[in-house]
């Protein structure tokens, strides 16, 4: 019996290499047609969408059926599975999860990663080295439960144009935004998106992003840490990298860098950098 690992595609894992990791897919609707994240839509072609709609793409949560489906699979396998999703507070994919998992008994497992994009994927990436070092189902859950309050996830957005359009900012606030260079920095705090601060350029926004890490006790290197950007190419990132590379120590040649899929990129839009890592203090 061995142990299988069950996330969304808000985790932004492309293609994982591993099997025993299954991703599933959320849907997005563009214009009224219907895309699976990640199967029939790449994060490539999300943007290149993206910015040519006028109207917002509408993001959909996994169903209960599509997770007892794939949890059905692991157990006839003989194997536990243990589910991370999107923030319950962010989508409704963990109640379907949890409805799924009823059916199981202790056959499955589901945790709420209260997180979202990196943030998730840091969790996920810390149950696999749980695993491999031999803990059993039930302690990983345990452990993933009390380790994720130190997972951190910061971003410094290009725009506030896809939170106007959104509506959850108002058009007078977007426009004296892009007339002064403002960028928001966000954050995920118990498993909510809110707002850390507002920068004049990239400048100052890569410091205040400094200033959180900084805050929280900075970054424990000893477990799973991910660099994401929103958008076409990595450029802002690879600035950010080079801006900020005294926080990275002797691991700027080895960052994990991930792009950010439709489930939050239809929210911040283009040109965002975010930093996902478990802090070294509470």
């Amino acid at each position: 019996m061995s142990i299988q690992i069950i996330t969304d595609s808000s985790s932004d894992l492309v293609n994982p290499q591993r099997t025993d990791v299954t991703v599933l897919p959320m849907k997005i609707n563009f214009d009224g047609e219907e895309y699976l994240d990640g199967v029939n839509l790449t994060h490539k072609e999300f943007y290149e969408k993206l910015v040519e709609c006028d109207a917002l793409p509408v993001t959909s949560q996994i169903s209960p059926y599509e997770f007892e489906q794939a949890i059905q699979k692991v157990t006839e396998a003989g194997d536990t599975a243990i589910v991370i999703t999107l923030s319950g507070k962010l989508s409704g994919t963990y109640q379907s999860a949890c409805i799924a998992a009823k059916e199981f008994e202790r056959k499955a497992f589901v945790v709420d990663s209260e997180n979202a994009t990196v943030g998730e994927r840091a969790l996920v990436e810390y149950a696999l080295r749980l695993k491999d070092s031999g803990m059993d189902a039930a302690s990983i859950v345990e452990t993933l439960e009390k380790d994720k309050k130190k997972i951190r996830l910061i971003a410094l957005l290009d725009t506030l144009e896809y939170l106007k359009k959104g509506g959850r900012i108002s058009k007078a606030v977007a426009f004296a935004g892009g007339v002064l260079s403002i960028k928001p920095v966000v954050g995920v705090v118990d498993g909510e998106v809110v707002m850390l601060g507002k920068a004049r350029g990239s400048k100052q926004g890569n410091n205040l992003l400094a200033e959180h890490i900084k805050s929280s006790g900075g970054i424990d290197f000893t477990k799973p840490y991910f660099l994401g950007y929103t958008g076409l190419n990595d450029a802002l990132m690879q600035k950010y990298i080079a801006d900020s590379e005294a926080f990275w120590k002797d691991h700027t040649d080895t960052l994990p860098v991930a792009t950010v899929g439709g489930t939050i990129g239809t929210h911040v839009g283009p040109g965002g950098i975010a930093v996902a890592y478990f802090a070294l203090s509470e």
